[in-house]
């Protein structure tokens, strides 16, 4: 019994040390997610507002009776590209497994799609699994970064112009608050029909396009897809850091209710210990004075 309460001892120093880690890692991504938060609220306003201006600037093309640029037009292909937002490390509770079972998904249902992965985990998860991507980008971090964004957007894009695929997707994880996260689907390419409608009440202003609208749209268009990534990006990562102090707190809640039950058993061990002892000092003192 006493060899007994000494592991049990070791259990709970070992569970001890490991809950003074996740404590740790819950506030470091507590406090990156912050600052997260505050480039998702910032980014939302910015790239609403782009879709609406290139809403406007694609309804202005149709109203003058000229024809659409080709990436408002869908080629009628089938060729898909999926964007892949995933993280690169775990310790996320079910963040990167709700994404990799969507991207299975989709690649069931379209199966000659290309890939373009971020994040380690998924680029390992498709590895595994003998897939292939048009391009990988891992350890970019826990902020989500314009450079990246536009390095991404501008390797879709390209390969968008020169017929490589006739679909471009994203999959990420949109944030809607630090419990509550949703793998969602953004079509990117072509421009989507709904862009086109319009939102609002009451009559739309006049612009003047100069030098042409086609001019106007030629920079919008990927300067769209850039925004489309990078907000994107800023909701994996926050949604992801969300996870992931979700799942700390969760796994500090789960080390003390387990030390708290080890407590128990421990403080039953050495109590069976300690009456065994007093029976056998008893029955001893007994047997002498018989």
């Amino acid at each position: 019994m006493a060899q007994s309460s000494r592991e049990i001892k070791r259990r709970i120093s070992s569970i001890s040390k490991t809950q003074q880690i996740t404590k740790a890692m819950e506030m470091i991504a507590a406090s990156k997610l912050r600052s997260a938060q505050e480039t998702v609220v910032s980014t939302r306003p910015y790239y609403e507002r782009l879709t609406s201006s290139l809403g406007t600037a694609l309804r202005a093309v149709e109203q003058a009776g000229e024809e659409l640029p080709e990436v408002a037009r869908d080629r009628g292909g089938e060729s898909h590209c999926l964007l892949v937002l995933a993280g690169d490390r775990g310790l996320a509770g079910g963040y990167n497994a709700a994404i990799l079972r969507r991207a299975e998904a989709f690649l069931a249902e379209y199966p000659d799609t290309e890939m373009v992965i971020v994040g380690r985990k998924a680029r390992d998860h498709f590895r595994r699994r003998n897939r292939t991507a048009l391009a990988e980008f891992v350890g970019i971090g826990d902020e989500a970064s314009l450079r990246t964004a536009q390095d991404i957007g501008h390797v879709i894009f390209d390969f968008f112009e020169h017929r490589l695929f006739d679909h471009v997707t994203i999959l990420y994880t949109e944030f809607i608050n630090t419990v509550t996260h949703r793998v969602k689907l953004r079509n990117v390419l072509p421009l989507p029909e709904e862009m086109k409608e319009e939102k609002g009440e009451g009559p739309e202003p006049l612009y003047v396009y100069e030098p042409s609208i086609h001019a106007v749209l030629e920079t919008l268009v990927p300067l769209y897809v850039n925004a489309a990534v990078y907000q994107a990006l800023t909701e994996a990562k926050a949604s992801e850091l969300g996870a992931r102090m979700n799942a700390m707190r969760n796994a500090s809640d789960n080390a003390g209710e387990l030390i708290r039950e080890l407590n128990i058993t421990y403080n039953r061990a050495r109590q069976a210990q300690i009456t065994k002892e007093i029976a056998e000092i008893v029955g001893g003192a007994d047997a002498l004075e018989a």
